[in-house]
C-alpha cells in the first residue's frame, strides 16, 4: 500500500490517526478474525471491521434471518427475512460490497468443541457475537489454551458489557465469572427485550479493540470490564484487578479446560 494506491485513499482518514498510521493499516489488511455469531453483536462488528480494511473475516452462525432481527442487526433486510436466508450468506454478500478486498468466509454451523479448532486455529483474534455463556466459556477455554486474544461482549435490554481477554496478560472470563450463570439470571432478548442502540454501541467497542490487537497495539487494549445502560445513562469501567475472583483460576492458572472436554 502506497500513498497513491486506491486503498490508501479509501482508508486515509483512519491512517491519518497517528497512533495507528500506515503501518497499522497494513497490519489490518493482513489481519484474520473469527466472528462467532453474526446476529446483533457480530453483524455490527463484521461491518465495522470490513469497512476498516481487515483482510479476512470468518463468520460462523447456524441461524437464518428473521423479521425480529432487523431492528438491531446490521447487514440484513426484509428480503433476507422473507427468504429466511442463512445469516452468514446474507452477511457475506453485504460485506463484500463494502470492501471487495476483504476475504469473507461464511460457515453455516454452530461452534462447539468438535469444530472450534478448525474455525479458530488460523485467526489472530476471536470476537464474541454469541448469545449464551456456555459458548463463551468454550471460547474462553480454547483461546486461553492456544494463547489467542478474544473479545467478550453481551447486550440485553438497554445494557451492555465488554471485556478484552489477552491470555497471559489479563484475567480470563473464568477469572471474572467462575461458572456460567444459570438461565434464570441470564435473560435472553426474547424474555427481556433489547435495544439496537445498546448492541451497536458495544459492538463498536469490540471492533475498536480488535483493530488494536490486529495492529499490534496491545498496550492500548482495554484493561476494564466496560458496562453501560443507555436507558438510565450509567457507565462503569471496572478494572480487572478489582474484578478478578481468584488468582487460582482453574482455566488460566491450572490450565483445566473442561468446556473443551467431551
Amino acid at each position: 500500500m502506497t500513498v497513491t494506491s486506491p486503498d490508501y485513499v479509501r482508508f486515509a482518514r483512519q491512517i491519518a490517526f497517528r497512533p495507528f498510521g500506515l503501518d497499522g493499516q497494513k497490519a489490518l489488511s493482513r489481519g484474520r478474525v473469527l466472528i462467532v455469531g453474526v446476529g446483533g453483536l457480530g453483524s455490527w462488528v463484521a461491518e465495522l471491521l470490513a469497512r476498516a480494511g481487515v483482510g479476512f473475516l470468518r463468520l460462523v452462525d447456524s441461524d437464518r434471518v428473521d423479521l425480529t432481527n432487523i431492528h438491531r442487526q446490521a447487514l440484513y433486510g426484509a428480503g433476507d427475512a422473507a427468504d429466511r436466508r442463512p445469516k452468514v450468506e446474507a452477511a457475506a454478500r453485504r460485506l463484500r460490497d463494502f470492501n471487495e478486498t476483504c476475504v469473507v468466509e461464511s460457515v453455516e454451523e454452530r461452534l462447539d468443541r468438535s469444530n472450534v479448532d478448525g474455525l479458530a486455529g488460523d485467526v489472530e483474534v476471536v470476537v464474541d457475537g454469541t448469545d449464551n455463556f456456555t459458548t463463551r466459556f468454550l471460547l474462553n477455554d480454547y483461546c486461553v489454551k492456544t494463547g489467542r486474544p478474544w473479545i467478550f461482549a453481551g447486550a440485553v435490554r438497554a445494557e451492555a458489557q465488554m471485556a478484552v481477554i489477552l491470555p497471559g496478560r489479563t484475567p480470563c472470563l473464568r477469572c471474572l465469572l467462575e461458572e456460567p450463570p444459570p438461565p434464570c439470571i441470564d435473560p435472553d432478548c426474547r424474555q427481556a427485550g433489547v435495544w439496537g442502540m445498546a448492541v451497536a454501541a458495544i459492538a463498536s467497542f469490540q471492533a475498536m479493540e480488535a483493530i488494536k490487537i490486529l495492529a499490534g497495539r496491545l498496550a492500548e487494549a482495554s484493561p476494564y470490564l466496560l458496562k453501560f445502560d443507555l436507558w438510565s445513562n450509567t457507565l462503569q469501567r471496572l478494572h480487572y484487578r478489582v474484578l478478578r475472583q481468584s488468582s487460582d483460576c482453574m482455566c488460566c492458572h491450572w490450565r483445566e479446560f473442561e468446556f473443551l472436554e467431551p
